[in-house]
């Protein structure tokens, strides 16, 4: 039981690019309109002929070529996403078959937008407890597939992409490089975000959502640093599930991480679900925003009012 560490990131976002000005066309709303309330002045959209299976394995194989490593080294395989369509075959499965990755165990994760922090702690567990040796984690969604785009509610937010993490168990020695999870949830209120009907809608009682992570999950955050063994004035960088600049801000203040580095690709990207954690912390590791064992926090929230959080090394 010697831990866990990451080995590599990668992401990958469609090339198809939506602006505010584009959607300004399309329904009653502004550019200054969708800045000042949510702070995205981007995001990308997949068409019709790239499903999520697609997005997961085109980060995942950037995370794999990155570790230098083949997809024979790989033993377990963890897609955290909500928008899969279909039922069957998961889309760990797909990835797997995409990237030719033989017999590895194979599971999605639905936690909505905080499934890769989810996934993540699942693959450290299972690594700690020597079931696998080497696990992917993606963390990919296609939100615009699952948007009323009539709705400018919602149809501002919301972008496709994903995330990988090559994660690999620590040699005898090493210091372990993912910190203990904290995670829950408030079922009760698990009305507040949705992806329900058909075909499945994204909705979403924003203020409730605004109020809840900016009130209840600071302590829950100081928290996660604290199974770390550190304080959030020792961290190099937060990447907060990308909701809305509105919420990432208030929250990372009341953190209390007064040196970190804090991600705000929700402006470029959209609200990517439970690809938004691992894109923008690719994206951080690839501009050299963090070095080689910072210690960075993940912490997602959202759907279901779930939360999970976790201290990470930066590979």
């Amino acid at each position: 039981m010697n831990g866990s560490r990451i080995a590599a990131v990668g992401h990958y976002q469609p090339a198809k690019v939506l602006t505010n000005e584009d959607l300004a066309g399309l329904v009653d709303t502004s550019d200054e309109w969708i800045r000042s309330r949510v702070g995205i002045h981007t995001r990308h959209i997949a068409g019709p002929d790239e499903p999520v299976d697609e997005l997961a394995a085109h980060a995942a194989a950037k995370a794999l070529a990155t570790a230098g490593l083949a997809p024979g080294d790989i033993d377990l395989v963890l897609v955290a996403t909500s928008t899969a369509i279909d039922r069957s075959p998961n889309m760990a499965a797909r990835v797997a078959a995409r990237l030719g990755i033989p017999g590895p165990a194979a599971m999605d994760v639905n936690v909505v937008c905080a499934g890769f922090t989810h996934a993540l702690a699942t693959a450290d567990h299972t690594l700690r407890a020597g079931a696998a040796t080497r696990a992917l984690v993606i963390g990919a969604d296609k939100m615009s597939e699952v948007t009323d785009w009539s709705d400018r509610t919602t149809c501002v937010l919301v972008g496709d992409g994903a995330g990988a993490a090559v994660v690999e168990a620590c040699p005898d020695g090493v210091e372990p490089g993912i910190a203990p999870v904290l995670w829950g949830s408030v079922p009760e209120m698990g009305h507040a975000v949705r992806i329900e009907g058909q075909p499945p809608r994204f909705a979403q009682e924003g203020q409730s959502v605004y109020r809840w992570a900016t009130t209840q999950l600071p302590p829950l955050a100081r928290q996660a640093c604290e199974r770390a063994g550190l304080t959030p004035e020792d961290l190099a960088a937060v990447v907060l599930h990308q909701a809305n600049l509105r919420i990432i801000e208030p929250l990372a203040q009341k953190i209390g991480a007064v040196n970190a580095v804090v991600a705000r690709d929700v402006t470029e990207s959209g609200n990517t679900s439970a690809a938004s954690i691992p894109l923008a912390f690719s994206k951080l590791v690839e501009q050299g925003a963090v070095s080689k064992g910072d210690p960075v926090l993940l912490f997602g929230f959202g759907g279901n009012l779930s939360y999970a959080g976790q201290v990470v090394r930066c590979p």
